[in-house]
């Protein structure tokens, strides 16, 4: 049986778009390259077997002749720099118009329709924000209020938050649906982010494990729905099932940071894991002859991009870099391993938001040929490699 792992180490961009203006970013944004340089260096001698430190100037990764893998930098072809254009670009998806962004937060209309259909009565802030800061800003009138905390970013993102201690997780998760339906047709929203916070030592402190992601749904057929239908499964770990909405996801595990989701596909590629016992998004498969299991390392992003700390980022990349070489063995020759990234989100310049970014490529097996892979001008590169991997009847008509 074949086998193909996506590894997504959000927001590793690698150098500014040619676009970036357009996004309101600067050239100089390179999460990657300035990351490593601001700690001095990254201890990374996985990646660098990899043959990532012949990408760019990467601190503490030397560039090396003998790399093991295939490497390059991808182009993003479609519009926007956010989670799900990446994702779904990777799957063959492309944007051509971009999600809409709220850059002074939600109109009325919106708000009013929230409000009524959620009878929460009413929301705090709505307006751009650090995630970190609104919730410390608005806690203490979130607790005299109990109105749920709405905050956006320059992503086309619609984020609610509330104290689960004030509020029910369930209940946010109900806003949060009651908000998916509103956003789509002329809103355009590409997802709704439940926030659960609770005091935590006398803060506020956000619960990871309990975000939900409530995307858009895929417009047309993914390579994941391609993978299904010709007797595959996909197994997606982390926020993989909410950015697809279930749609070509067979088998998902959430979880609460990238250790979770680093040993739940290290058991993966293991076959430690009891696929019978997982939920399943859409789909009943009792036999098939491919797996395909797609990774979503969050943590970069949300946990030290946003909130512009270079060192924790680079922290989390060394210990992703530390599971590769199990994971690495655990494969057999009919595995194929990419790792990559869906955007940026520089932690060293100006602002919290994602960064309009390049980003990385890794591909190996056990029987490739290391090479330097050029011109890759759409992160759509990643399903035609799946696609030939699992020998599938490619053509325009498998994607919708």
């Amino acid at each position: 049986m074949r086998r193909a792992i996506v590894i997504v180490i959000d927001s590793m961009g690698i150098g500014a778009m040619a676009d970036c203006a357009e996004y309101g970013d600067v050239k100089e944004c390179n999460t990657l390259c300035n990351v490593a340089k601001s700690v001095n260096g990254l201890k990374c001698p996985n990646l660098y077997k990899l043959g990532l430190g012949n990408l760019a100037d990467i601190k503490g990764i030397e560039s090396n002749p003998n790399a093991i893998a295939q490497y390059g930098i991808m182009k993003e072809k479609s519009k926007g720099k956010d989670t799900t254009t990446g994702h779904w670009e990777m799957m063959g998806i492309i944007l051509e118009k971009p999600f809409k962004v709220y850059p002074k937060g939600f109109p009325p209309e919106i708000i009013d329709k929230f409000i009524k259909q959620t009878n929460c009565k009413g929301v705090l802030a709505n307006y751009p924000a650090s995630g970190t800061k609104v919730i410390e800003d608005f806690h203490s009138e979130h607790v005299k209020t109990k109105y749920p905390i709405i905050y956006t970013s320059a992503d086309s993102v619609f984020q609610i938050a509330v104290d689960i201690d004030i509020i029910p997780v369930e209940t946010l998760y109900e806003y949060c649906r009651i908000a998916r339906e509103i956003l789509t047709d002329e809103y355009n929203v590409s997802r709704v982010i439940a926030r659960p916070y609770r005091i935590i030592d006398g803060k506020p402190s956000r619960i990871g494990g309990l975000r939900r992601d409530y995307s858009v749904e895929p417009f047309k057929d993914s390579t994941c729905d391609l993978i299904i239908k010709n007797n595959g499964i996909v197994l997606g770990i982390g926020k993989i099932e909410d950015i697809f909405v279930g749609k070509g996801i067979s088998h998902a595990i959430h979880t609460g940071g990238n250790t979770e989701g680093l040993n739940l596909t290290l058991k993966a590629v293991r076959d430690e894991l009891n696929l019978k016992e997982l939920k399943t998004a859409r789909y009943d498969i009792k036999t098939y002859d491919k797996e395909f299991i797609f990774t979503n390392l969050v943590d970069t992003d949300m946990l030290y991009g946003h909130r512009n700390n270079p060192t924790g980022y680079a922290h989390a990349i060394e210990e992703i870099d530390s599971y590769l070489p199990q994971i690495m063995d655990a494969m057999t020759n009919d595995d194929l391993l990419i790792i990559t990234a869906d955007h940026g989100c520089d932690p060293t310049v100006k602002g919290t938001d994602h960064t309009r970014e390049q980003v990385p490529l890794i591909v190996y097996s056990k029987n490739i040929t290391p090479k330097r892979l050029e011109d890759i001008n759409s992160f759509d590169y990643i399903s035609e490699q799946i696609e030939k991997w699992f020998s599938l009847p490619y053509n325009e008509q498998n994607k919708g």
